[in-house]
């Protein structure tokens, strides 16, 4: 399935050429000219990645982006910063309100395209096809295989596919809410309770070498993959 951008950009001109773009280059474009449409677009599927211009009509791109941020269902989209504005201080504004990137105008096609697959490298390497290690645990997303020290362990696909979000996304805390929509998808209908089935039948899956205690529960939030163990 082909990632999904959101362009919030008033000036229709470079939201056209955004758009045209984006969709050279296997994305899909959504359109916004101005924070009251784009709220009306981030909605479930959610965008991949937010392209967001610094000044809009109804307030700026770095309010909207710290609004973003505060929402428990929206914190997790990357943001990349279109802006005029060059300066050190005027970044480091956008970094702390959470935007992931920034892009100064004028700026190449071929720049935007870069910028925005590293960001999604970055933020989202579930699409990656590497093997991927953890404190001796390793997951081969191509041959479906997971190892505790080079020992194979048998897991079912849910169960696979939750350790593979796990894995890629470790040291962040996801309700069950989040869990379901990155792993069953939103278009699957799942019981909240359904998730602590799986982390408990996963949790058994690695168990042998404390590698169990990587997944924790974070009281009255949800779950977190980590390598710190807790008290």
């Amino acid at each position: 399935m082909n990632r999904q951008i959101l362009i919030v950009e008033d000036e229709a001109p470079i939201r056209e050429m955004i758009s045209f773009v984006l969709d050279q280059n296997g994305f899909n474009s959504l359109e916004a000219d101005d924070i009251e449409s784009a709220q009306a677009l981030i909605k479930e599927p959610y965008p991949d990645l937010i392209l967001l211009d610094w000044m809009l009509p109804g307030g700026t791109g770095v309010k909207f982006a710290k609004m973003l941020k505060h929402n428990e269902y929206t914190r997790n989209i990357p943001i990349i910063m279109l802006t005029a504005r060059a300066d050190e201080e005027d970044k480091v504004k956008g970094f702390d309100a959470g935007v992931d990137d920034y892009v100064t105008k004028p700026f190449s096609p071929k720049e935007l395209i870069a910028r925005i697959k590293a960001v999604i490298r970055r933020v989202s390497p579930t699409s990656l096809e590497e093997v991927i290690e953890f404190h001796g645990l390793s997951l081969d997303p191509v041959a479906h295989r997971v190892a505790i020290n080079d020992k194979s362990l048998e897991l079912g696909p849910t169960e696979f596919r939750l350790l593979h979000f796990f894995m890629t996304h470790t040291e962040r805390v996801y309700s069950r809410e989040q869990l379901l929509d990155n792993v069953w998808g939103t278009n699957v209908y799942v019981e909240d309770r359904t998730v602590d089935v799986h982390i408990r039948r996963l949790r058994k899956a690695i168990t042998g070498e404390g590698h169990e205690n990587f997944i924790q529960t974070v009281r009255g939030s949800g779950y977190r993959f980590s390598g710190k163990l807790t008290r």
